[in-house]
């Protein structure tokens, strides 16, 4: 009986699909936002309403999971489908590199409008950057070299331009121009709309701190950016109804990396940022899609932002032409209930290389300044002209830093010294411990054999892909 429920479940759900043109995509990423930093998750003091909404009416993901501990690389991973390692995005600053096939370039073979707005972080936002959003696939774009705050300089299509106001409600107003225009033309838009909050400087405007005013000052600021934030997002999704787009767009919100030290909250788990427990790693994520999703669900099974490149690129129906190697998977098996387990694991990777410094309001200033007197920068350290290059061979066998696989509910973690290269391993069981406090590596001798071997089989094919393995040439898109 179950199984022909879920037959027939699966054959309504392929009935609306087929009647159901590809959606427009809007993918929304905060900056250092922790999973326990929203108010649906049980905080004791943020107020996130819009948030909240959609956590009721929508799709709420409650083991989402950012590819990396720390922005960049998990912003290449939304980019690409892979983890980040990959292509040399190691950490934070490192870029994309040229060669790789990215989601905009995908969607715009399907006839995509795409835009970018707000941070970038995974290159250059000058023109002459191939690494820049508009070498990337992006037509329009207004975007930062990394987190920005109140009255940014952004770039718009590589032109330096002032704005005032909160730094998310700047980055939505831009993402509405764009959106209202494509409404207009009945033109079909992906719009990457990354905040720069609530990264570290926290400066919230004072009407966004005054909620918060009996807590502390450091306090008052951060969540006053998580409201600022919540704030500009409902606005983001009232427009979508307003220019009547909401039904057949797919809106799809997470963050970048777990949870702040001290000021953020990992919802109990072990870890913070820039590391590769489940605290650094587990984000608040939401989706709509009420053409094919009309009302609330809530998915427990592990997922990652690896998984939005694939997950969009079938439901656009594009195919991408001698694809390298992906790591995530097409959710929508899992959205429609096809699937109520991930069939794929998931591997992370913290290698411990260094991140490079991206002084985004120093940069844009700079810039500003000097388009004024008719000049273009010729940094090397900000143009990126170099990022397609493959300067290193990565060892096969030897694979430095903490990694992990999840395979639920087990992770296992492999921790490698960077001189001496001496492995340590630990093993956890998330459904019974999530806060990974209990090694049970002597209980499960056959799984961790069995996930020893999978996860440095991984690590192999990840080293490859570094090694340029993937792209004799660039990929072409079909």
């Amino acid at each position: 009986m179950k199984s022909f429920v879920l037959l027939v479940a699966v054959l309504c759900f392929a009935t609306v699909c087929l009647a159901v043109d590809p959606p427009n995509v809007v993918l929304v990423m905060a900056d250092d936002q922790g999973w326990g930093d929203m108010g649906y998750n049980g905080h004791p003091h943020l107020k996130t309403p819009n948030f909240d909404a959609l956590a009721k009416e929508g799709v709420r993901f409650d083991q989402f999971h950012a590819a990396a501990p720390v922005c960049s690389p998990t912003r290449g991973s939304v980019m690409t489908g892979r983890n980040p390692n990959r292509f040399g995005c190691f950490s934070w600053g490192h870029s994309l590199r040229p060669q790789e096939v990215t989601i905009a370039e995908a969607l715009k073979t399907a006839g995509y409008a795409t835009g970018h707005f707000g941070k970038w972080h995974l290159g250059s936002v000058q023109k002459g950057s191939p690494v820049s959003p508009g070498a990337s696939g992006f037509d329009e774009w207004a975007s930062s070299p990394n987190f920005f705050d109140i009255d940014p300089v952004l770039s718009v299509q590589g032109r330096a331009a002032p704005f005032k106001g909160d730094s998310s409600d700047v980055t939505v107003e831009e993402t509405l121009k764009f959106i209202r225009r494509c409404a207009e033309k009945k033109q079909r838009f992906l719009a990457v709309v990354w905040f720069g909050s609530p990264h570290d400087p926290h400066k919230a405007l004072e009407a966004d701190k005054a909620p918060y005013a009996d807590l502390p000052e450091r306090q008052q600021n951060f969540y006053g950016e998580i409201s600022a934030m919540d704030r500009a997002f409902g606005r983001l999704r009232a427009a979508l109804r307003e220019q009547e787009v909401s039904e057949n767009t797919l809106l799809w919100y997470c963050s970048d990396n777990g949870a702040l030290p001290k000021v953020g909250s990992n919802g109990g788990r072990r870890g913070f940022k820039g590391q590769i427990y489940e605290g650094g790693l587990a984000v608040p994520a939401l989706l709509e899609w009420p053409a094919v999703f009309p009302g609330p669900k809530v998915i427990k099974a592990p997922c990652v932002t690896s998984d939005i490149y694939p997950t969009v690129l079938g439901i656009a129906g594009v195919k991408v032409k001698n694809q390298p190697p992906l790591d995530g998977i097409d959710l929508m098996p899992l959205l429609t209930g096809q699937k109520q387990q991930r069939m794929h694991p998931i591997g992370f990777w913290e290698s411990g290389n260094k991140g490079i410094s991206t002084p985004s309001k120093q940069w844009m200033d700079e810039l500003l300044a000097a388009q004024a007197r008719g000049e273009e920068p010729n940094d090397p350290e900000r143009i990126r002209p170099d990022a397609g290059q493959v300067r290193e061979q990565m060892s096969l066998t030897e694979f430095p830093g903490h990694s992990a696989w999840l395979d639920w509910p087990w992770k296992l973690h492999r921790i490698e010294n960077k001189k001496s290269h001496d492995v340590v391993w630990e093993l956890y069981n998330l459904a019974t411990d999530p806060d990974e406090n209990n090694v049970l590596l002597a209980g499960q001798p056959e799984k961790v054999a069995e996930m020893q071997e999978n996860l440095e089989n991984w690590l192999e094919s990840v080293a490859r892909s570094l090694n340029g393995e993937d792209y004799p040439g660039k990929s072409g898109i079909q």
